[in-house]
């Protein structure tokens, strides 16, 4: 017998704690993991570090762990959006390390995929170098881009079964929440509709259940 990942709220908030890396899946306020956000807060955990393609908006989705201060850091490729989130970084108050969306992407998918990291040409050139493996394949320059893994992996699918398999809805869905879930060695997920068993046909699946320890329903 397969046994149901589907967790109490309780139960998942008792994951968080101080210090933690959490990636985040989610584009501008669309689609995201609002209630296991809102679980990150009730937990009081702080001094978070936050991978996600960006902040938000100001005091919503990943902009409220911003404002309630329980970030330190975050790996992110925008934060246009959220007003909150260049202040305080101009004040020194949160550090940011800001990379192109692609290759968020891929270290990201290398974190999940088990691989040391990505060789980009993406930064040459630029202040982008500082610090970084230069590696020479076939005559040419690349960076070397680390893989980014987190502790705890947050996302929003739109159908999830109760062993974890997963689909998305739209472009945004799928921009990053099949990767995020991924890249962690806990990896939680929330979901519009919760299927049975076999609901899911297997050509469909997005995610499968493997990658996935917990379901907020």
């Amino acid at each position: 017998m397969l046994s149901s990942k589907v967790c109490s709220k309780e139960k998942i908030i008792e994951q968080f704690k101080d210090g933690q890396i959490i990636a985040i899946g989610g584009q501008t306020g669309h689609c995201m993991p609002d209630r296991l956000i809102d679980c990150v807060l009730e937990s009081g955990a702080r001094y978070l570090t936050i991978y996600s393609l960006d902040t938000g908006w100001e005091n919503k989705g990943i902009g409220k762990l911003i404002h309630e201060r329980v970030v330190d850091k975050v790996i992110t490729s925008h934060v246009g959006t959220n007003p909150e989130t260049n202040r305080l970084i101009q004040a020194g108050l949160i550090k940011a390390e800001l990379i192109p969306m692609g290759t968020f992407a891929e270290r990201i998918r290398c974190g999940g995929m088990g691989l040391g990291g990505v060789l980009t040409k993406t930064g040459l050139g630029t202040i982008v170098e500082k610090g970084k493996q230069m590696i020479e394949v076939n005559g040419q320059q690349y960076l070397l881009e680390t893989a980014l893994r987190a502790d705890v992996a947050l996302t929003h699918s739109r159908r999830a079964d109760p062993i974890g398999n997963l689909t998305f809805r739209g472009s945004t869905g799928r921009a990053d929440h099949p990767l995020i879930a991924t890249c962690a060695d806990l990896s939680i997920v929330e979901c519009d509709h919760f299927c049975d068993l076999g609901e899911i046909s297997p050509e469909t699946v997005e995610v499968p259940g493997m990658f996935i320890d917990m379901i907020l329903v």
